[in-house]
């Protein structure tokens, strides 16, 4: 599925530093396996909507990559766990989606679960793509005491290879030295580039933000072979990116049984993922939800604002939230103490499933529970004529276009696996 041109937004780093990227075709990227026939055991897709069969759709946990990923001065090796991760979930699609020629699906994945010393999926996402830029998706592999996380990331649409690089330098990142122009400008904060077969920093500066975008500041991805620049690019704000879907705990093994087909259905409030959104560098991943209790700082948990003001690293959604409230001089105030009003007051923090969310009665602003609302049905969000997204139905040719690249999406993935990191090419996947 081609997508038509977007908005050319300027990039605010053109030009710094040569750097080559993965080219792996947008096209291939866009598919899961629909099994349009399959089905459960009555031959149906089921749709999760409650903890009955061993499904427990989640109101809090990790954020798919594709939707939003951190930024972290200085990138760290991925996650070793000792447990073999499942095969990937028989993932369906909804049937619904937001309209636009620049939306694409991207598939689901597993994500390791402390808490409960198992493996939860992060379901798939409807996502718009940011301008000039195409998905690299993460993947499990074995490697030396376990298996591996390593991230996906968004490459240059226009690069046909990748370079892998020595680890850079620990950052000397220190925040801005003099005083922006105006309260319309926002920090880009420095990095090391990659010049003459060594590395040179490249201080930050000051540029106008933008409403509608936000803001990547360029960053290194770890992989098993090398590091790999991403050069900074705007994205569409999270109210613009697409629909963002509830993960899930499987407490069975059903997940593997060969009829069973998985759909999503209920869509996390971006409102609120903003309000409740953590970050865990560790774990390379953004979470959302009640993390607020004071255990989970010794295990990597970060608010948006201690995050950055520890300079840990750069976070682009509260990065672009202060520019938004630019001129409500108490806007970071509040922020940091409604986080802290949470982690002192167990009943001023969300559910942690949807679940206990259905018991806390009807969606109402009189309700006294209203900011405690994490997610909502898909079908609902799709009926509603004032919704934030306009939805319209996934026709039946674009399922069967993307049925017939699902093999050739279970083939990067373990080519990916097997080379420690990307390959070049868009469409052949022979090498």
């Amino acid at each position: 599925m081609k997508m038509k041109p977007t908005p050319k937004i300027p990039n605010k780093d053109s030009g710094a530093v040569p750097r080559r990227v993965l080219n792996c075709g947008v096209v291939a990227l866009l598919a899961v396996f629909f099994g349009i026939n399959g089905g459960t055991a009555n031959g149906q897709v089921r749709e999760p909507d409650n903890d009955s069969l061993g499904e427990q759709v989640l109101t809090r946990g990790p954020v798919h990559e594709a939707f939003a990923g951190i930024v972290s001065y200085n990138p760290e090796p991925g996650l070793i766990v000792e447990e073999v991760p499942p095969e990937p979930i028989d993932e369906v699609p909804p049937d619904v989606r937001p309209e636009g020629d620049n939306i694409t699906w991207i598939p689901g994945y597993w994500a390791w679960d402390d808490e409960r010393s198992d493996f939860l999926w992060i379901s798939g996402t409807w996502r718009a793509l940011p301008p000039g830029r195409e998905w690299i998706s993460g993947y499990w592999a074995p490697t030396t005491g376990g298996n591996q996380w390593t991230s996906g990331y968004w490459a240059d649409s226009t690069a046909q290879d990748t370079t892998y690089l020595p680890r850079p330098p620990e950052t000397v990142e220190a925040g801005p030295n003099i005083a922006a122009p105006s309260s319309d400008y926002g920090w880009t904060p420095g990095c090391w580039v990659w010049r003459d077969e060594s590395y040179a920093w490249r201080p930050g500066y000051w540029d106008e933000g933008r409403s509608d975008w936000e803001w990547i500041p360029s960053h290194y991805v770890w992989t098993p072979r090398g590091y790999i620049f991403v050069d900074g690019y705007w994205d569409y704000t999270l109210a613009r990116r697409g629909v963002l879907f509830a993960p899930v705990y499987f407490e069975s093994n059903r997940f593997s049984q060969r009829d069973y087909r998985y759909s999503p259905a209920i869509v996390i409030d971006l409102v609120a993922l903003v309000e409740h959104l953590f970050l865990r560098p560790h774990y390379s991943h953004y979470y959302f939800g009640d993390y607020y209790a004071s255990s989970y700082d010794k295990r990597g948990f970060y608010s948006s604002y201690a995050f950055q003001s520890y300079r840990y690293g750069y976070d682009p959604v509260y990065s672009h939230e202060r520019w938004e409230h630019r001129d409500d001089h108490g806007w970071e105030q509040r922020v940091e103490s409604s986080s802290q009003y949470r982690r002192n007051h167990e009943s001023a923090r969300p559910p942690r499933t949807w679940s206990a969310q259905r018991e806390l009665g009807p969606d109402s602003d009189d309700s006294g529970q209203h900011h405690l609302r994490m997610a909502a049905p898909l079908g609902q969000l799709a009926r509603e004529k004032d919704s934030r997204v306009r939805f319209q139905p996934v026709v039946e040719n674009e399922r069967q276009q993307l049925a017939q690249r699902g093999q050739d999406v279970q083939k990067f993935r373990e080519h990916r696996r097997e080379r420690g990191g990307p390959r070049s090419g868009a469409s052949d996947l022979s090498d």
